[in-house]
């Protein structure tokens, strides 16, 4: 049967998914942080995910997709240091307010309106555009990719958001950094994926299956 909305079951083994992708993948996020930044992308992203499993523990059940999106956000906004941790949670309070009073699942027109205001407020605060090579040119496709697939089923519609966000993810390669601590290295991080953009992608993709490696997605050489 293909689901016209997640519920509160879908959307937690979701955020189950995306912290299985982040452990699966943090020693291949903290290699490229390396290359482009301090290195400490990776461990930051999963010490979010482990305080919002923490967090989601400790909920009474039932919780519904704007309860778990919300507090997906405030272990990201309120127990995460460094530059990601804010900027993710930003992404997942907008997709929770836009859950909030919508009816009982996310349907790809909730998930379209929260990722649109997300990456708006993204852009507000992080004043990053498409091309600077961060998080905003994996997140700027996905969105357009909800926002074109809002009549399909969430499932559909976010798989076609992550491929989106993957492909975002191998252009962040070829584009100098305008932002962020990559930006100093001018040229010599050319050929580097932008690790915030890898996170958003993981996100997107984990919505259907957790994501294992990155190699496969990401450019050879």
């Amino acid at each position: 049967m293909t689901l016209a909305a997640f519920d509160g079951t879908q959307t937690r083994s979701w955020v189950h998914a995306f912290a299985a992708s982040v452990y699966a993948t943090e020693p291949e996020l903290t290699a490229l942080d390396q290359r482009a930044g301090d290195g400490a992308f990776g461990a930051n992203l999963a010490a979010g995910v482990r305080a919002a499993g923490l967090l989601l523990d400790r909920m009474q059940a039932p919780a519904g997709p704007a309860e778990i999106l919300g507090t997906l956000a405030h272990a990201f906004l309120d127990e995460i240091g460094g530059t990601s941790g804010p900027l993710f949670g930003l992404l997942f309070q907008a997709l929770s307010r836009a859950a909030t009073g919508s009816g009982p699942g996310l349907t790809t027109a909730v998930l379209a309106d929260g990722t649109a205001r997300g990456l708006a407020a993204i852009r507000r605060v992080g004043d990053a555009s498409p091309g600077d090579k961060t998080l905003v040119d994996a997140l700027a496709p996905a969105a357009a990719a909800l926002r074109t697939a809002r009549d399909t089923p969430p499932a559909a519609a976010l798989t076609a958001a992550a491929d989106a966000a993957w492909q975002g993810v191998r252009d962040t390669a070829s584009l100098t950094a305008r932002m962020g601590r990559a930006s100093y290295l001018g040229a010599r991080a050319t050929d580097i994926p932008d690790p915030g953009a890898v996170g958003i992608a993981l996100f997107f993709a984990s919505a259907t299956a957790p994501v294992h490696t990155l190699a496969p997605r990401l450019p050879t050489g």
